[in-house]
């Protein structure tokens, strides 16, 4: 895979002369005699409304969209004209839970990204946003960035860095510790805080003591908190998929933030048929003035690590070292099986924990499969991994298409990756990191009929920007910022799978970040023109 690290800001060139330009079918806006970079001619225009498409035109000038209409009717001439008659022409998608490693130099061109038509992700997610997002913020202008990224500030790297990874309730001055850096997070741009409750050492906070960092959080107007809650339904020995549900929603109510599950499904055979009861809660919640919503992605199987999916947090008190410690204790051992037995088999056993590391001796094989190499069985080899360092895992099957479904017709369901950039020479990973956009569109919409296209679309885009509250994308308006994506939905599809997941989605003809090429003719052009995107004050 070939990356090109060019860092541009103004790319666009116009012609000498102003070519002919297209008729659409749309009056538009725009003064008679306005002259743009690029006109996007007769396209299929998805607003990002949720609206019907309408046939019109889409001019661009440096970073704005300056023109949506007919360009013939409003005397419109252009530097260049692009025919994508035939084609849609949205906004730019926003991936609202992404792992994108924007700080890699093997990352910063999000190209995994950019085929899907994202041109912006949010970031920081299951509680891993660092509180240093200036930092982090110079650090993308400065390298240069293939999309634009907002940021959150994460408790469990508050927790992790404050406390260890120690079971117990925060001391007062430890709580004031991690709300000052939420504060300071905020001050420097962060939309809001995230939870990773499902993960350690955020697992052993109780419930008020994220309802305290949320507080903080919402002295910022339209502070968000987003939540991996802490038992989707695969937890063993766990809350519940209900109580959880119930708890995010309690944070955000408690704290006065607005409420959005990542990656929102219940998880297990156990919820197979259930996804009413989830969004069930969430309705009531808004029905009584809760601001709460959601994100999805549309496959049947997770990524996470291995000590999460086969571990009990009670053995990981004090972190690593002092998990391996109790791997020597022949009681506390045997306690350990016990509990890692429980947890596989509401995993769907060891067979279905399929690796995705860059370590070549268990990438591509399932746990089942790498214990059996060893002569071992599935506990004793997880047991053997963590003792040399996490690893990360898929859980494959652990959600139902149709819960997935279910949810897809929610109006507050808004779509993302939940991908991670796959590190150089990680031959397997999941296919959302490429695929997860396309696969929404071409399983729910084009090829089925469980939600229309302008519903989609509004998933990746307004509904997302509005939530985001971004106050100038997510829509085609003129004076909005040209983020936009031209598709040929014919040929949009994403062919990454689980047995080939390093496959760029197709369909994807053109995509503006910030005004510029970062793919043209289907091809990425290596123009990093994307920019950090700080809380709207």
């Amino acid at each position: 895979m070939v990356r090109v690290r060019t860092v541009c800001r103004r790319m666009l060139t116009a012609c000498a002369a102003a070519l002919p330009v297209l008729s659409a079918g749309c009056q538009g806006g725009g003064e008679p005699g306005t002259r743009v970079d690029l006109l996007l001619a007769g396209g299929q225009i998805y607003d990002g409304s949720g609206s019907e498409p309408v046939l019109g035109d889409v001019g661009i000038t440096e970073d704005r969209i300056v023109f949506v209409g007919d360009a013939m009717v409003a005397g419109v001439e252009a530097g260049e004209v692009i025919d994508v008659s035939g084609h849609l022409v949205a906004p730019g998608f926003i991936d609202m839970h992404s792992h994108a490693e924007l700080d890699e130099e093997w990352g910063w061109d999000a190209s995994e990204f950019l085929f899907q038509g994202i041109t912006t992700v949010v970031l920081g997610m299951d509680g891993g946003g660092t509180d240093e997002v200036s930092d982090r913020f110079r650090s993308w202008a400065t390298n240069g960035i293939g999309v634009n990224a907002a940021h959150f500030v994460g408790h469990n790297y508050l927790r992790r860095t404050t406390m260890g990874y120690d079971d117990r309730p925060p001391t007062e001055a430890e709580l004031e510790s991690m709300k000052s850096r939420v504060r300071s997070a905020m001050e420097e741009g962060a939309f809001g805080l995230s939870s990773g409750l499902f993960y350690l050492p955020g697992n052993y906070a109780e419930t008020e003591e994220v309802i305290e960092l949320a507080r903080v959080a919402a002295e910022f107007e339209g502070a968000i908190y987003d939540t991996h809650d802490r038992d989707l339904g695969a937890v063993y020995q766990g809350v519940g998929y209900d109580a959880s549900v119930a708890e995010g929603i309690e944070i955000g109510e408690a704290s006065g933030t607005r409420v959005i599950f990542s990656h929102f499904n219940p998880q297990s055979v156990v919820n197979y048929g259930r996804a009413e009861v989830g969004a069930r809660l969430i309705n009531d919640a808004r029905a009584r003035g809760v601001v709460v919503a959601a994100a999805q992605h549309p496959y049947t199987a997770t990524q996470s690590n291995l000590r999460s999916y086969t571990m009990p947090n009670w053995a990981v008190v004090g972190g690593d070292t002092a998990m391996v410690r109790r791997f020597g204790d022949s009681d506390t051992l045997a306690a350990i099986i016990r509990d890692q037995e429980g947890m596989l088999a509401l995993r769907g056993g060891a067979g279905k924990i399929l690796f995705s590391t860059p370590r070549p001796d268990l990438n591509g094989k399932t746990l089942a499969e790498v214990a059996d190499e060893w002569g071992v069985d599935a506990p004793t080899a997880s047991r053997r991994i963590l003792a040399e360092g996490n690893a990360a895992v898929m859980n494959l099957d652990l959600y139902q298409r149709e819960n997935t479904e279910y949810l897809a017709q929610m109006d507050w369901m808004m779509t993302c990756t939940d991908g991670r950039t796959p590190a150089e020479g990680q031959n397997t990973t999941h296919p959302r990191v490429y695929g997860a956009f396309p696969k929404k569109m071409r399983d729910m919409a084009l090829d089925g009929d469980v939600i229309s296209v302008p519903f989609t679309v509004r998933s990746f885009t307004g509904l997302a920007a509005d939530w985001m509250r971004f106050p100038d994308r997510g829509y085609l308006r003129e004076g909005y910022r040209a983020d936009v994506v031209v598709i040929d939905l014919d040929r949009y599809a994403g062919p990454a799978s689980f047995e080939d997941p390093h496959q760029y989605s197709e369909g994807v003809v053109h995509s503006f970040v910030n005004g510029l090429f970062a793919i043209r003719d289907s091809e990425l052009t290596g123009v990093l023109a994307g920019v950090p995107i700080a809380r709207p004050e």
